[in-house]
């Protein structure tokens, strides 16, 4: 079958070959692309390149190459070049001179000429050029015309190995000395092993530099033409500017006027324009001046000038005023009338500046001061509707309601501050009536609930509508209302001549406070601070104190975890160490880094995640911004306090009880107070010792000790009797003549607010 010719018909396929697919070139091995090191043809047939029944014994591998395809071309030989066409156009250049004598001339005995010796190197020629100097009087260019100079009478020609610098070359009878050449000469003389003698400098010809002293260049100054059209051209539509005032007061009816003086620089002209103001009662005129030359002294003219017909030509008048006169700040005189110069426009200042190197003066404020408005007085407030509509029917004909600051008013929309009051009462039965007073943020108004209390007799609820609340003694144009700075625990308020005192606060009242510390001097806050904590409210913030400070104990414990401990290195990190040698293992300080590091991990998944709210009893380390003196709270809470154990077992009265059996004699002799006629003596109570401190760990707070402290009284003394004091006994002096006056009801004297059980 291999011996048929490959002839249509004679052809056979392979049945057993299914797959005609190429080899593929890369093998996927875990996931990894190789390449394959064995090819397959189709059907993973055998190919001939990887069978060795496919080699001959005629394999042309076994044989020379250049058999079969002819011996390679050896590599040419390099070009030949002759000596004209590798030395074409370079030529070896030397600065030389020679001394020519002069017969018959006093003036010179000789000339120094200065020459350029060129040796051609393709040819071996030379040639002798001299520059062209002018009036010289020589002919100068080509001296000797190229060729091959002979040397000596033998026959022998000058070549360039005869050259340097610093000889004497001959010349048919001329002797040229050489003092320099060209760079191209020296890397040639060089390459050759030729050495370059030294350069020296070519000798001054005395007739020449005798001529440059002798010659003298004249100069003529002539002066400059006054070319109109050339100003004209260059400063046409170019004026400077400036504002003026002429001041003439000193006349009758005299004032000061503005006036603007124009400079044209096109032709040296002054105009002086009148600036109007709208109503001022003049005729519109345009200009004071028209367009001329303004002379400075315009009284100076001869004693025999006809003035009475003839006017003042510029032969007659001696400066007129330049642009050097006009100066910021300075006074000129035009044709006798003062003008003060305060200001120019921007193109006048930049004038000054570029060609006159000149700094204008800034300019001068010549407006009149207005004189101050007298504020029209404000009628006294009527009484019907409030103070800001009744000041709006003052301002205008067609009243506005007052405006109202609403970004207040969103910002503190549904706020609301609420203080629990009591009567500063005069009455005995006014001391149980409590009222709620409610101040809204929004607007600064007031509204006051009275608390209803059954079967008392008085009927509560709405006590006073919102309004704003003024404080007594001010000025009835210009009020000042109460705002929540003023209102604190103790605090007196006057409501159309009703005094209140406040006797508690809500939580959300201490809350503002806190967020707002600059609007309340520390006294309010301290004194807000003291009555929430002895109500109890403030429980939470103390637990956030007390973590706040654990926290800060263990902190401290384990910042001291490993600090007094010491590693000691050993020989081989001593020698390390000193060698600047080795990473963290041979680092005595990586341990102590490593430590750090984990602490600081741990102290990080031990901090506190929950959100401490803003609030607490925490120190005040401000300055009030409000100089307040408030007194101490004089209302003492009874609260139960320790045991009965930790007092002595005899009965001892305590300064409550004391107090108590003082107040019990002065309601014995109120009850005959009229039966006798004479009014019982009020006499100071005894002081009670109360330590106000509060026992605070320095370690957790440094604030200041609290004004009320429990009172330390054995369990259960409170259901025993118990005296509230309100106020000191100078309202008992002040009111023991009115006990028995017929004009008012007869009740005891209202020192103490009296109760039988707590």
């Amino acid at each position: 079958m291999s011996g048929l010719p490959k002839l249509p018909g004679l052809s056979f396929r392979d049945p057993s070959i299914q797959r005609f697919h190429l080899c593929q070139t890369f093998d996927i091995i875990n996931g990894y692309r190789h390449p394959k090191m064995h090819f397959t043809g189709h059907g993973n047939s055998e190919l001939d390149i990887n069978s060795v029944a496919y080699v001959s014994k005629l394999e042309p591998l076994h044989y020379d190459p250049s058999l079969t395809y002819g011996r390679t071309r050896a590599k040419a030989p390099p070009l030949y070049l002759p000596h004209y066409a590798l030395y074409d156009q370079k030529c070896l250049t030397f600065k030389a001179f020679f001394k020519q004598s002069v017969f018959e001339s006093p003036a010179e005995y000789f000339r120094v000429r200065h020459v350029n010796i060129i040796y051609f190197l393709e040819d071996d020629s030379m040639t002798v050029m001299e520059p062209k100097t002018a009036n010289s009087g020589f002919d100068q260019g080509r001296l000797v015309k190229r060729g091959k100079i002979p040397k000596t009478d033998h026959g022998e020609v000058w070549h360039w190995k005869d050259l340097n610098v610093g000889i004497d070359i001959c010349i048919y009878g001329i002797v040229y000395h050489t003092v320099d050449c060209d760079k191209y000469t020296k890397e040639f003389m060089r390459s050759q092993g030729v050495i370059v003698g030294e350069t020296e400098a070519l000798p001054p010809d005395p007739y020449t530099q005798d001529r440059k002293f002798k010659t003298q260049i004249h100069c003529t100054t002539t002066p400059p033409a006054d070319d109109k059209f050339r100003r004209f051209l260059e400063y046409d539509g170019k004026i400077l500017k400036f504002d003026a005032m002429w001041d003439d007061r000193d006349s009758e009816y005299g004032e000061i006027r503005p006036y603007e003086i124009l400079y044209f620089l096109a032709d040296d002209t002054v105009a002086v324009k009148e600036v109007m103001q709208n109503n001022e009662g003049r005729d519109p005129f345009p200009q004071l001046l028209r367009k001329t030359k303004l002379p400075k002294i315009w009284t100076e003219r001869p004693v025999n000038y006809p003035s009475i017909y003839l006017e003042r030509s510029d032969a007659e008048v001696n400066e007129y005023y330049q642009p050097k006169d006009f100066r910021v700040g300075e006074t000129i005189f035009v044709l006798g009338r003062r003008m003060f110069l305060y200001d120019c426009d921007k193109f006048t200042r930049n004038y000054y500046q570029k060609v006159l190197r000149y700094e204008q003066q800034p300019a001068i404020d010549m407006k009149p001061k207005e004189k101050p408005k007298i504020k029209p007085p404000m009628p006294p407030h009527d009484g019907f509707g409030s103070l800001e509509d009744s000041m709006q029917n003052t301002y205008m004909m067609i009243p506005k309601p007052p405006r109202k600051d609403v970004i207040k008013q969103v910002t503190n929309a549904n706020k609301f501050l609420r203080y629990e009051m009591k009567f500063d009462a005069v009455h005995p039965e006014d001391t149980i009536r409590r009222f709620v007073m409610k101040y809204n943020l929004g607007d600064g108004t007031v509204n006051i609930y009275e608390i209803i209390i059954e079967n008392s007799g008085v009927i509560g609820g709405k006590y006073l509508r919102n309004t704003m609340l003024t404080k007594p003694g001010g000025d009835p144009l210009d009020p000042d209302y109460y705002s929540p700075a003023d209102f604190y625990i103790g605090g007196v308020i006057t409501v159309y001549e009703q005094r209140f005192i406040i006797i508690g606060a809500d939580l959300y009242v201490y809350r503002y406070m806190q967020e707002n510390p600059d609007k309340f001097p520390c006294e309010i806050i301290e004194n807000m601070r003291n009555y929430m904590f002895i109500q109890g409210h403030l429980k939470d913030d103390l637990l956030d104190e007390e973590q706040e400070y654990d926290e800060a104990v263990k902190k401290a414990e384990r910042d001291a975890i490993g600090r007094d401990l010491e590693k000691n290195a050993t020989e081989m990190e001593k020698c390390l160490e000193q060698m600047h040698v080795g990473g963290a293992e041979f680092d005595p300080s990586s341990d102590d880094r490593k430590r750090a590091q984990i602490l600081m991990e741990y102290e990080k998944s031990m901090e506190h995640k929950e959100k401490v709210p803003p609030y607490g009893i925490k120190p005040l380390n401000k300055d009030c911004a409000y100089p307040l003196v408030i007194g101490d709270v004089k209302s003492i809470e009874c609260t139960d306090m320790g045991d009965q154990s930790l007092f002595t077992p005899k009965h001892i009265d305590t300064p409550e009880e004391a107090l108590q059996k003082h107040y019990d004699a002065i309601l014995q002799k109120h009850k005959d107070v009229c039966e006798t006629g004479d009014a019982p003596p009020c006499d100071i109570p005894p002081p009670i010792g109360i330590d106000i401190r509060r026992k605070v760990d320095s370690a957790v707070s440094a604030a200041s000790p609290l004004m009320v402290q429990p009172v330390e009284l054995p369990k259960g003394a409170c259901r025993i009797k118990s005296v509230r004091f309100a106020e000191g006994p100078e309202r008992c002096v002040r009111d023991r003549m009115d006990l028995c006056d017929m004009r008012t009801d007869k009740i005891p004297c209202d020192c103490t607010d009296y109760y039988q059980k707590c």
